[in-house]
């Protein structure tokens, strides 16, 4: 037989490299439980995380993970080395250098977890804490709380944030989970801590979190090894990554028999059980795992809820690349559609979603229900009644004999209508327009048109407002393809934050203010809260902008912060990283939440100038943080948190818009 032609060959070879390389490609786990605190009182110790990192190894075989790939860290488990802080970044050390690109790693925590300040941590959280996860072998630090910033035996959040980047550099994906208290700002009030087990010994519920003061100080070993640290890696884009988190940071989450209503249930980890269980269900994504979590909160924390009316309840966070496919290294998502929980009662259905998502009465949704085998069931209708922050619709006919225990979900079929930038163009707009729900452009007749598109030459063009408001009077031009592209984009985004901004006009949220202001060097210059007039002086030489962000209103706040220069180009403030939760953290009078962010000199800085944006509503219990469908670059997620909606009250919304320099004219 003749050989192949060389051509041929070098296909075949590309073929098979890629063949191996797919073969090649591992999950892996890193799970880590702290049940007992050798250094400390007895009472601090939990029961559950042994139970926790058993279950999490049970059902990562079960979704394809090989038992030589699982690595456990636990005291009480046998073949399991003790989870040391020294034994945990170790083994962070070895699964980062096993780690290849196209792989997949789960890094697990369950245990304890504390706040205090850290004056080496070079971002610190609006309260000026940071998080810290309690090793086996944690001792406390000597005098107050934190003075030093350093607490023996713990892993603090950077190092975790640093091993991420670690993993995120080599191409691998990253699913963290942290079934800890004041989980939240573990990858970025010092109030009375709860006493740590309550209810009686048949029907004991433990809470994970301590304070800083309460742990022993104690020597730390004569010859300790030096600890292994993450090495330097670039920053990296988190396409690669997604994150469950326990509790907000300021909160602690409960252990307690699992489930309810077994007699045989044994203490877990709230979020650890919940994981566990919706992955029976076989969830393609993780935006449909995470929706799967809080649909089994809420009978639990209804519970508690009922057991404990004093106690402030944990909200679940969750981060990064939602919709990505399950337990893969994907080059997309598998869908950018957003899905929101929804809830049956008789024969209607209730989400925890509505205009400030951009859902509109009469919009066509597809509602779906997943079964306990994992079948999903489908049918579209459309939404009958749409709240600020919520929406209602009837059962479709199709669906209702569904059986209660389905999980529901309801999403858009279309974008709303009056979010729609409307362009009248005799050619067809520029290629690769990207866009996060709801924001969205169409063509368009000219009298629906918001704009009209001359074109130039060179795949530029110049736009012309047929509707007050987008532009000035005498239209933009952009001089190629992508810079036309990206000034329709942000058109697009300031038309949806327009509809925002009515919304909330005239609205104020108590305890919570922004201010705009101007330095020259340490000295303030002028400082005034948002809303405010729609210009603002641009800053002269040697002057800067920023903005300072007080939160006293004793709750968490959904917040997205834009900085927008001359050249149309988004600058996140906040978020600061896409994907990243948008939760501002919960502040009090007493002690309230502070974060001052500086506007970026291609923002603020003359001639240029800039336009900044905030949008922010109060995050009660049982909601959903909201991104608000202004994202500065490529959408990656949506963000979910615990619980389900309650009934509607007014839902108060703060949105500004101020201009400066040329950008105001």
């Amino acid at each position: 037989m003749r050989p192949p032609p060389a051509a041929l060959r070098l296909l075949l070879a590309l073929w098979l490299l890629a063949a191996a390389g797919t073969a090649a490609a591992v999950q892996r786990a890193l799970l880590v439980g702290v049940s007992e605190l050798p250094y400390q009182s007895a009472a601090l110790w939990l029961q559950a995380p042994r139970n926790d990192v058993l279950l999490m190894r049970d059902t990562l075989q079960r979704q394809g993970f090989a038992p030589a790939d699982i690595t456990v860290l636990a005291d009480g488990v046998a073949g399991a080395a003790l989870p040391e802080s020294q034994a945990i970044q170790q083994a962070l050390q070895r699964l980062l250098a096993q780690s290849a690109s196209g792989d997949f790693v789960l890094l697990y925590f369950s245990g304890h977890g504390t706040r205090l300040r850290d004056p080496a941590k070079r971002y610190l959280e609006p309260d000026g804490l940071a998080e810290n996860f309690l090793a086996r072998d944690v001792r406390g630090v000597v005098g107050t709380a934190g003075a030093s910033g350093q607490l023996a035996g713990s892993v603090r959040d950077v190092d975790v944030d640093a091993w991420v980047q670690a993993f995120l550099a080599r191409n691998v994906f990253v699913w963290a989970v942290f079934d800890t208290c004041s989980a939240a700002s573990m990858t970025r009030s010092l109030r009375a801590p709860p006493p740590v087990a309550e209810g009686g010994e048949d029907d004991e519920v433990r809470w994970r979190g301590v304070r800083a003061d309460q742990l022993a100080a104690g020597a730390a070993p004569a010859e300790a090894a030096p600890a292994a640290v993450p090495p330097p890696s670039p920053a990296t884009p988190r396409a690669r990554y997604v994150a469950f988190f326990a509790s907000e940071s300021h909160q602690v989450t409960p252990e307690l028999r699992l489930p309810r209503d077994s007699r045989g249930g044994r203490p877990q980890g709230l979020l650890t059980w919940a994981v566990a269980e919706t992955l029976q269900r076989r969830p393609a994504s993780w935006r449909q795992l995470y929706n799967g979590v809080l649909s089994l909160y809420a009978p639990v924390i209804a519970e508690l809820e009922g057991r404990f009316p004093e106690r402030e309840l944990p909200s679940p966070v969750a981060e990064g690349h939602l919709d990505a496919p399950l337990f893969a290294n994907p080059a997309g998502p598998l869908s950018t559609q957003p899905a929101w929980p929804a809830q049956r009662a008789g024969e209607r259905l209730s989400a925890d979603a509505g205009a400030l998502d951009g859902l509109e009465a009469q919009q066509p949704v597809r509602v779906s229900a997943v079964l306990a085998d994992g079948t999903v069931r489908e049918a579209e209708a459309r939404l009958d009644a749409v709240a600020t922050g919520s929406a209602q619709l009837a059962v479709p006919p199709a669906l209702r004999d569904v059986p209660g225990s389905a999980l529901w979900s309801l999403a858009p079929l279309q974008p709303p209508r009056g979010a729609l930038l409307r362009v009248r163009a005799d050619r067809p707009l520029p290629p690769g327009i990207s866009l996060a729900w709801p924001v969205a452009v169409q063509a368009a007749a000219e009298g629906e048109a918001d704009l009209r598109l001359v074109e130039t030459g060179r795949g530029g063009g110049r736009l012309e407002p047929l509707q007050p408001g987008l532009l000035p009077p005498g239209g933009a031009t952009a001089g190629d393809a992508a810079a036309l592209r990206r000034r329709i984009e942000l058109l697009a985004q300031l038309k949806w934050f327009s509809q925002l901004a009515q919304l909330g006009q005239d609205s104020r949220i108590e305890g919570f203010e922004a201010l705009l202001e101007t330095w020259e060097g340490e000295r303030l210059l002028r400082s005034d809260p948002l809303p405010l007039a729609a210009s603002w002086a641009p800053p002269g030489p040697g002057q800067r902008l920023a903005l300072l962000v007080r939160n006293a209103s004793g709750q968490s706040i959904d917040l997205v912060v834009l900085s927008v220069d001359a050249e149309g180009a988004l600058h996140s403030l906040y978020p600061e990283q896409a994907g990243a939760a948008n939760r501002f953290e919960r502040g009090t009078p007493q002690a309230p939440a502070l974060k001052r962010f500086a506007l970026p000199q291609a923002a603020a800085g003359a001639p240029q100038g800039g336009r900044l944006l905030l949008v922010a509503s109060p995050a009660s219990p049982h909601s959903a943080p909201r991104l608000f469908g202004l994202q500065a670059s490529e959408p990656m997620a949506d963000l979910r948190v615990r619980g389900q909606p309650r009934p509607e009250k007014e839902h108060p919304l703060l949105a500004a818009s101020v201009r400066w320099g040329a950008a105001g004219r």
